[in-house]
């Protein structure tokens, strides 16, 4: 009876380790927020990184691919390196949705001090106070112009403008609306987020008694 009790004492303590138990292994950066562990596809908990392909702009006006950025410093730090991880769901691609360690830090809690990601709020506030303290220190990506990976990527899903309506209503970050026709500077690098209130115009007066400026280049 003392033997059967004490396995039951134990069998309770194990289960909830079990339930956290995820990948470990050998790290292979697939983008920042996406990392093969021991051959398993993980997706970072608590985080969000930019896409590949999303363009960004730093202070001295020249234009990057800040999701291959944010790759690469992510491969620079952990490429290679062991991680263990706790399994927290399994999201709706598939992949496992977990918290690593690499040397008994949290990956994401560095990457978000390092400005290599932002704290994904809609799932997890963990890490809202890494990124207030990288905004404020200017770190990695807090020094550039970007919209949040989650605003990218509805709108690139977003329709296409109407055809012949190709002026972009742009909001800045201090809320000013500016808009900006088909060959000024500034045109190409501007995405528009309809989430945001930005939106396309088909003629200056339209934009204009809208409410928007055009932009000075």
């Amino acid at each position: 009876m003392l033997r059967n009790c004490s396995l039951l004492v134990l069998v309770v303590a194990v289960l909830p380790v079990l339930a956290l138990a995820g990948p470990s292994g050998t790290v292979r950066v697939i983008d920042a927020d996406t990392w093969r562990v021991g051959g398993e596809k993980v997706r970072l908990f608590g985080i969000d990184a930019p896409e590949l392909g999303q363009p960004c702009t730093w202070p001295d006006r020249r234009d990057r691919d800040c999701g291959r950025w944010a790759a690469q410093e992510t491969r620079r730090r952990f490429e290679g390196r062991t991680a263990i991880c706790e399994r927290i769901a399994t999201d709706r691609y598939g992949r496992t949705v977990a918290r690593c360690f690499v040397e008994g830090a949290d990956a994401a809690r560095v990457m978000v001090s390092e400005g290599i990601a932002f704290a994904y709020r809609r799932y997890s506030m963990d890490y809202d106070l890494d990124e207030k303290r990288a905004v404020v220190t200017g770190r990695g990506l807090h020094a550039a112009t970007l919209d949040r990976p989650a605003e990218f990527r509805r709108a690139r899903g977003a329709p296409p403008p109407a055809r012949g309506c190709v002026i972009k209503g742009n909001i800045s970050r201090g809320g000013r609306r500016i808009y900006h026709v088909p060959g000024q500077r500034d045109y190409d690098r501007t995405r528009i987020s309809p989430s945001k209130g930005e939106r396309w115009f088909c003629s200056e007066a339209e934009a204009q008694a809208a409410g928007w400026r055009r932009a000075r280049n």
